[in-house]
């Protein structure tokens, strides 16, 4: 723990008898444990904290060097062009124009949705629902 030995601990509740005298010694012990109870919580709390912040900074570390292995390659191996890619037009040029982008015309034709209705059927497999007043003490006899 703190590096107490039995024998010291021994000595440490001997005074504690002595001074604090048997009959509140258990009342001083639950205040003590309560106190340390707090103080653990706090320590807990603030390595808790301690360890967010050196696991930003981690993730940080690990972005930049991503970063700079990412430009690396891309310097090392530029991504091939084609004439294809520099033909399409910007995005949201097409909507503009009024035209369809190639992928679009070429699946599918869209096939219109019927439209959704909603039908309410009453249930027949039971009484009818009767709404009925609520009774209130004291009226149940009148």
């Amino acid at each position: 723990m703190f590096g107490i030995d039995s024998s010291e601990l021994l000595v440490i509740i001997i005074i504690a008898v002595i001074v604090i005298g048997p009959k509140d010694l258990p009342r001083a012990l639950y205040k003590v444990g309560q106190i340390v109870g707090k103080a653990q919580g706090m320590a807990r709390h603030f390595r808790t904290g301690i360890d967010a912040m050196v696991r930003e900074v981690e993730l940080e570390e690990l972005e930049k060097k991503w970063a700079a292995q990412n430009k690396r390659i891309m310097e090392e191996h530029p991504p091939e062009t084609t004439g294809e890619l520099e033909a399409l037009p910007a995005p949201g040029a097409e909507a503009a124009a009024g035209e369809v982008p190639p992928f679009v015309a070429e699946s599918a034709p869209a096939t219109e949705a019927p439209p959704y209705v909603a039908e309410v059927q009453p249930a027949t497999d039971g009484p009818p629902y009767v709404a009925q007043e609520p009774v209130r003490r004291g009226d149940a006899g009148a």
